[in-house]
């Protein structure tokens, strides 16, 4: 009987793959035979401590710089990419700076799509994406224009790769997460001043913001929304793509 779940003699990109649900990713593939991974993050320090139990290509630079793009073009082929890069914000409309809205499009759009880009140039034939988007681009909520905004372009964008993919067996699918504990909350002002409220107990404070938000009463860990993901990408997954998995405990309902 076939393992769906094995990646033996594969290679993959990871981008954002320093912390959070990009690390978890690359453990998840690495645990699941991958060969060669492609990982992308900013923090070069970070990159660098990832222990993975295969062969890695860290590089380090900005997903938004064409110039990164350029210099790693020469890695392919791929058989698989994760593009998970983002950034977080909160601002009400009225509030939000310009300059901030583009720091987010810059980080969230502008640089998914040339990862997307470089990805899909980089497998030959057959084979698939992983695209991390959110639950705040299927559903609106106070606060979130700029980070929502950029994710359910993004959704769409993944929706269009899967079109023009499909001819050669390429699949593209989203992984759509609510709550996930990592450290994109500890950027954010309203988690923060939950954290102290809660005496800088910061389990406590995630657990008060899950059983508020979401009907399981849970937030996601990186390494559950990494197995959804490898799910996606995995051969158990062969006739889906155009498809946005939503992982949100029920947020979305």
């Amino acid at each position: 009987m076939a393992d769906h779940f094995d990646f033996t003699g594969r290679r993959a990109l990871v981008t954002g793959a320093a912390s959070g649900i990009g690390a978890a990713v690359a453990r998840w593939l690495g645990d699941h035979g991958i060969a060669h991974l492609v990982l992308v993050d900013r923090d070069a320090d970070a990159l660098e401590a990832l222990d993975l139990a295969c062969s890695c290509e860290r590089v380090t630079g900005d997903v938004a710089d064409p110039a990164l793009w350029a210099r790693i073009a020469g890695l392919a082929p791929l058989d698989h990419a994760v593009i998970n890069a983002g950034i977080s914000a909160g601002a009400a409309i009225v509030d939000c700076d310009f300059a901030e809205w583009r720091r987010v499009m810059t980080v969230n759009l502008d640089g998914a799509f040339l990862s997307l880009q470089a990805a899909m140039r980089a497998i030959p034939g057959a084979g698939s994406v992983v695209v991390t988007a959110s639950v705040s681009g299927l559903k609106a909520e106070p606060g979130t224009a700029a980070y929502g905004a950029s994710k359910a372009a993004l959704i769409q964008l993944a929706k269009v790769a899967a079109k023009e993919g499909a001819s050669r067996g390429l699949r593209v699918n989203a992984i759509a997460p609510g709550g996930v504990d990592t450290p994109i909350w500890d950027q954010t002002p309203f988690f923060r001043d939950l954290v102290a409220q809660h005496g800088g107990d910061r389990a406590a404070a995630l657990t008060a913001m899950a059983e508020m938000a979401t009907p399981l009463g849970r937030y996601a860990t990186a390494e559950e929304i990494a197995a959804q993901a490898g799910f996606l990408l995995s051969d158990a997954a062969a006739t889906i793509t155009g498809a946005v998995l939503v992982s949100d405990g029920g947020y979305s309902l």
